[in-house]
């Protein structure tokens, strides 16, 4: 959900400009990794924060918050990163989807173990469905997060922090 109205012409025009058959995408590269679904990068000459779409990977000092962020940080490295946009968050950071040499940094995360689909704001495209299958086939063989017999959503141990 975009709170910041700022933002909106620039959401707009990317709609505008990818239902006209537009490519969306966006090349850059990797400066900083924050997190395993965040992360800022370089494009020409601007530097932009960046939120993964539809996954959400463990916060910091949680269970599995290292490994997933070297998981991000070995896949992107200093490659060409292909973005996107899906959206504008509340606190400014491009809400995108990531690829790099072909793979889907968002379903990679995934399938690995490393992250949740974000059901809460991935519903509707055709990916999130898979996204939520990859996350049912890792919580089956107990890989990344999953080893632990229930681990705590990122949204969840955030507001038992608070």
């Amino acid at each position: 959900m975009i709170r910041n109205f700022r933002v909106i012409p620039f959401v707009l025009l990317i709609n505008l400009l990818c239902s006209a058959g537009q490519v969306c995408a966006e090349s850059a590269f990797l400066t900083h990794i924050l997190d395993g679904d965040s992360f800022r990068v370089r494009q020409g000459k601007q530097m932009v924060t960046i939120r993964l779409y539809g996954v959400d990977c463990p916060e910091y000092r949680q269970d599995g918050w290292s490994q997933a962020k070297r998981f991000s940080q070995k896949m992107l490295g200093t490659k060409r990163l292909t973005l996107e946009p899906m959206d504008i968050d509340r606190y400014g950071r491009t809400v995108a989807l990531v690829y790099v040499d072909g793979r889907l940094l968002n379903r990679e995360l995934i399938k690995q173990g490393w992250a949740w689909h974000y059901q809460k704001y991935c519903r509707v495209q055709p990916f999130c469905r898979e996204f939520k299958q990859l996350e049912q086939k890792a919580r089956a063989k107990k890989i990344g997060i999953w080893r632990k017999k229930s681990p705590t959503p990122p949204w969840v141990w955030k507001q038992r922090k608070k």
